[in-house]
């Protein structure tokens, strides 16, 4: 198995902080920058799983890199230099306390509600008389508490702004924001032969202006169906092809495993392991273009290390 980065212990230039979060290392540089190491850990019903992923880090921090510049023209971002394959250096930003969750289709949590009987979510409401996977007359919008431990939940607008979470006006703004996101996405998505399904997007503070920070069209944080086939598969109740950590999802909750207490990670055979990783770079190489170029493997922190003080070194000149 080629290795597969889980944890860092770094100590950069002018480092004041370090939080390790389930897939994200992200260290503080003064009261400026933020060096987010995107490692290969995985984490599915918001428990990080014992083993890591070869070259998920690199994937996502590749992915979440093209579509931040894609994107610029639409809301500024945090992000200022990728200087190594798994890290992007941004500007340090005050988290909003909510995930602005979007959704095109009726799929993964929004259908494990439907199901159950719900017809509202978040605040939303979802017409009797759909399929699973079949796409909404428009997009939702549907918010989460960002939790620093444990799970996130599901909340409305009301609430957000009754609770003083976020503003009013800040809220409108990130809702305007989120829907011009999911359509850029879901064009490029397009061009490419897929459909983006549903997303999440967080957003920052930086001297009184709103950023997009973190990822963007991830496979962490995005669901991606393939277009060739979609009616057909919905119109038979088949699943549909799909790229997104969901199959993960699936494969926990056929051995038993939803997160909850008691239950056991099942074992991740090394064969389960290089399939992730090929879901991860055919995700990769689906929703860029491009062909994946693995990074030299053979001294990763090193690597990372040398690139990163390299690039703070240039930052402060």
């Amino acid at each position: 198995m080629e290795q597969a980065i889980v944890k860092t212990d770094y100590c950069f230039p002018g480092q004041t902080s370090v939080y390790k979060g389930k897939v994200r290392d992200v260290y503080g540089i003064g009261n400026d920058y933020l060096v987010m190491v995107v490692s290969d850990r995985i984490s599915a019903f918001d428990v990080v799983l014992p083993k890591g992923i070869p070259y998920k880090g690199q994937v996502l921090n590749q992915i979440a890199s093209k579509f931040l510049d894609a994107t610029s023209d639409i809301v500024p971002n945090w992000k200022v230099a990728t200087p190594d394959p798994m890290v992007t250096i941004g500007h340090l930003c005050e988290p909003f306390k909510v995930e602005m969750v979007i959704r095109g289709y009726l799929t993964g949590h929004a259908w494990r509600e439907y199901k159950s009987g719900k017809r509202m979510l978040c605040g939303m409401p979802m017409p009797d008389g759909m399929k699973e996977n079949q796409q909404f007359a428009q997009p939702i919008i549907t918010p989460t508490t960002k939790a620093s431990e444990g799970h996130d939940e599901d909340i409305s607008r009301e609430e957000i702004i009754k609770q003083g979470l976020v503003s009013e006006a800040d809220y409108l703004m990130l809702e305007e924001y989120t829907r011009r996101l999911f359509e850029r996405g879901s064009q490029m998505a397009a061009e490419k032969g897929l459909i983006l399904v549903d997303t999440k997007y967080e957003f920052g503070k930086k001297d009184g202006k709103i950023y997009l920070i973190d990822e963007i069209h991830t496979p962490d944080s995005s669901r991606y169906f393939y277009a060739d086939g979609y009616e057909e598969r919905l119109a038979n109740g088949q699943e549909q092809k799909q790229l997104s950590k969901e199959f993960v999802r699936q494969w926990l909750i056929e051995n038993g495993f939803q997160g909850k207490e008691g239950q056991q990670v099942p074992e991740m055979t090394d064969a389960f392991i290089a399939s992730v990783s090929e879901r991860y770079i055919e995700l990769y190489e689906n929703i860029t273009g491009d062909k994946f170029v693995k990074a030299d493997a053979s001294s990763v922190a090193t690597r990372i290390e040398a690139n990163v003080n390299k690039a703070l070194e240039t930052l402060r000149k």
